[in-house]
């Protein structure tokens, strides 16, 4: 018996992987969309067109128009988080930072680049669209659950121990705001300034951006996250 055979159906037959990448895939032109022609000008039916699907068919994956936009947008966070994730506990966050980003610039496919661009649209977008905003802060908040985990295990601590759910929230809002700041400086091109004394070319090097996650990751924590794990 093969691994599609034996996956797990919900109730309509459609597996949760299909339907994982279904909903990514709406969420693409959905944000297309918003980005091209404004949020209130966007219909579920032009979404669906541009998916090549039925207008009931979106509303069975997505409560609203607006919702459309949450898959694209936690994209923003996958790589980021998927770094964290595999920090070794005898590296230092800056080393690890800086050596994984490097290597996944390079091996990261067209679509998932493609990917990080439409979600920094969507939380560019977000400024002004209190519904994406949702959607950006619901990404946010799922992140915080992750580095929970995370933090928990560098720690040695349980997930719900109030120094590891502070740290947690700390580095979140450390990921929200570098991102949003990333994404406009990106956004805008060369010489854009972004605020507190970092010019684009600073945030949107890889190197620099890890740099700048693991000094910000340090401050947030007071030093408790950052070091190698002896």
């Amino acid at each position: 018996m093969n691994a599609m055979a034996t996956e797990k159906r919900p109730v309509g037959g459609m597996s949760e992987r299909r339907r994982t990448r279904l909903r990514l895939e709406i969420s693409r032109e959905a944000a297309r969309l918003f980005w091209k022609q404004g949020v209130a000008a966007t219909s579920g039916d032009q979404i669906a067109d541009a998916v090549g699907l039925s207008t009931r068919t979106i509303w069975r994956h997505f409560r609203s128009k607006e919702a459309c936009a949450e898959p694209i947008v936690m994209q923003g966070v996958v790589t980021l988080m998927s770094v964290l994730h595999s920090w070794p506990k005898d590296s230092s966050l800056e080393d690890h930072l800086a050596g994984e980003l490097v290597r996944l610039q390079y091996e990261m496919r067209p679509v998932d680049l493609t990917d990080e661009m439409l979600a920094m649209k969507m939380i560019r977008l977000a400024d002004r669209e209190p519904a994406l905003r949702t959607a950006w802060l619901m990404a946010c908040d799922q992140t915080e659950q992750q580095l929970r985990v995370i933090i928990g295990d560098r720690l040695g601590r349980p997930v719900g121990d109030l120094e590891v759910r502070l740290h947690a929230a700390a580095i979140a809002a450390v990921v929200r705001v570098l991102d949003e700041q990333i994404g406009v400086a990106f956004l805008a091109g060369a010489g854009a300034g972004v605020g507190a004394g970092a010019g684009t070319k600073e945030l949107t090097d890889v190197k620099a951006s890890a740099r700048q996650f693991a000094h910000a990751i340090r401050m947030a924590t007071g030093g408790a996250v950052g070091d190698p794990i002896a």
